[in-house]
C-alpha cells in the first residue's frame, strides 16, 4: 500500500515537472512579446498594412483571452525599407524591448541585414515577409524561416508556363536590382534551362530609389520582345502597367505576385489597361466575390468589419497579413507552455498541412527540420474585369533544402 501511494505521488510529481512552464526573455505567465519591422514610410510603404493587419489580428486574439491565457504584446517599428535602419530596429527589439522573437519583418534587403545578428543571438526571425530563397537555409541560418512561396519557386512556374504556351517567346525582363529581383530572374532562367539564352532577349534592372521606371519600359519595348516579365514591387508594378499601355506595347505580360494586388496595383494602374496580365497566387483574392461564401473568407471579412474596418479587402497585403498572423498564432498554440526561443523554432518547423483561412484550396503549410519553406504551391491566374481568374492546376515549385 505504501509503495502504491509513493508510486502515485512520484507519478504526480513527474507529470507536474513535465508540465512545468518554460520561458525565455519575452514570455511570461501573462504575456508574449513579438517584435516586427515594417516599411511604414519610404518606397515600399504600401506594404505597411501587413504590420497593421497583424496588430489588429493579435488584438482580436487578446480579446478572446489570448493564447493559453497569455496576451500578445506586438511591438512594430518603421525601417523605411532601409537595411541600416532595420538593423537598428532589430537591436532595439531584442536588446531593449526584449521580445521573444521577431516575426513577419518585411523586405529582402532588411531581413538580409538582420539575419546574421538574429542567428548569432539565437532569436527566431520567423516568417520573414519576403520570398527570397535564402531564407529557407536551415543549415546555415537555423533561426530564420520564410513564409510565402520562394521567389525562385514562383518564377520557375512562369518559365514552365512559357515553355508550354509560348516556347518561341522573345522575353524582356525587368527586375528590381536587389535580392528579390535577382532571385526571381534566377528562377526564371533555371526554369527555362537551355532555352533561357535564346528566349530572354533583354533584361533591365531598376533601383527602388528611382522615382519612375518609364525609361526602362521604353528601352525594353525597343527590343521588339513579345513577352514582358515584370519582377516588381507595387509602386513600380503599377507604373509599368501604365507605361506599357501608354506605349501601345501589347506583349504577353507576366507580373510577379508581390506586385499583383488588385487594390494596391491593378486598380491604381487602371483596370481597363490591366486586362489579360498573368501572375500566380497561393492566396484567395479579397476582391473576388466568388469567395464570399467560402468559410475561411467569411471569417476574414467578419474580422475586417470588427477589427480593421479601414483596411481594403481588395489589397493583397491585407490578405497576406491575416494569413501570416494566423500562422504565428498556430506556432504559439503548438508551443503551449514551453515558450523558449528554441521551442518556437521547433514548432515553426513542425507545421503539418496547416491551412490559414486565406490560402487557396489545396495550398497548405507544411514544414520540417529540413524544410523551412512553409508554402510551396501556386496557381496561375489571369486578370479579367476587376479581378484575377485562376486557371490550371495547383503547381508545386519545391526547393530542396
Amino acid at each position: 500500500m505504501t509503495f502504491t501511494v509513493a508510486a502515485a505521488l512520484s507519478a504526480a510529481l513527474g507529470s507536474t515537472a513535465f508540465a512545468q512552464k518554460k520561458y525565455d526573455t519575452g514570455a511570461s505567465d501573462t504575456e508574449i512579446k513579438i517584435g516586427n519591422i515594417m516599411p511604414y514610410s519610404g518606397p515600399a510603404s504600401a506594404y505597411g498594412v501587413i504590420g497593421k493587419m497583424e496588430e489588429a489580428y493579435f488584438k482580436m486574439i487578446n480579446d478572446q483571452g489570448g493564447i493559453n491565457g497569455r496576451k500578445i504584446n506586438y511591438i512594430t517599428y518603421d525601417d523605411g525599407y532601409s537595411p541600416p535602419k532595420a538593423v537598428e530596429q532589430a537591436r532595439k527589439l531584442v536588446e531593449s524591448d526584449e521580445v521573444l522573437f521577431i516575426a513577419s519583418s518585411l523586405g529582402t534587403a532588411s531581413n538580409s541585414a538582420i539575419q546574421k545578428y538574429m542567428n548569432a543571438k539565437k532569436v527566431p526571425q520567423l516568417f520573414v515577409a519576403t520570398g527570397a530563397t535564402k531564407f529557407g537555409d536551415y543549415k546555415d541560418f537555423p533561426w530564420t524561416m520564410g513564409w510565402q512561396p520562394a521567389y525562385q519557386s514562383e518564377s520557375r512556374i512562369y518559365a514552365a508556363y512559357l515553355l508550354k504556351e509560348k516556347p518561341d517567346a522573345k522575353i524582356a525582363v525587368m527586375y528590381q536590382n536587389d535580392d528579390f529581383g535577382k532571385d526571381m530572374l534566377k528562377g526564371l532562367k533555371d526554369g527555362l534551362g537551355a532555352k533561357a539564352a535564346s528566349m530572354i532577349v533583354a533584361e533591365d534592372s531598376y533601383e527602388v530609389s528611382e522615382p519612375t521606371i518609364d525609361s526602362h519600359i521604353v528601352k525594353l519595348k525597343s527590343t521588339n520582345a513579345d513577352t514582358f516579365v515584370s519582377f516588381t514591387t507595387p509602386k513600380f508594378a503599377a507604373q509599368a502597367i501604365k507605361k506599357v499601355a501608354e506605349l501601345g506595347w501589347k506583349p504577353t505580360y507576366i507580373q510577379s505576385n508581390v506586385g499583383a494586388s488588385v487594390g494596391g496595383v491593378m486598380k491604381p494602374a487602371g483596370y481597363e489597361i490591366a486586362q489579360g496580365i498573368l501572375s500566380a497566387n497561393y492566396a484567395k483574392d479579397g476582391a473576388d466575390s466568388s469567395w464570399d461564401n467560402d468559410e475561411g473568407m467569411k471569417k476574414f471579412y467578419a474580422f475586417l468589419a470588427k477589427y480593421a474596418p479601414s483596411m481594403d479587402r481588395n489589397d493583397g497585403s491585407v490578405v497576406y497579413g491575416y494569413g501570416q498572423a494566423q500562422t504565428i498564432v498556430q506556432v504559439l498554440k503548438q508551443a503551449g507552455d514551453n515558450l523558449t526561443r528554441a521551442n518556437i523554432m521547433k514548432e515553426a518547423a513542425n507545421l503539418k498541412n496547416f491551412a490559414p483561412d486565406t490560402l487557396l484550396p489545396g495550398v497548405t503549410i507544411t514544414t520540417s527540420p529540413t524544410d523551412f519553406y512553409p508554402i510551396e504551391q501556386l496557381q496561375m491566374q489571369r486578370f479579367k474585369g476587376e479581378k484575377w481568374e485562376l486557371f490550371g492546376p495547383i503547381i508545386t515549385g519545391k526547393i530542396e533544402g
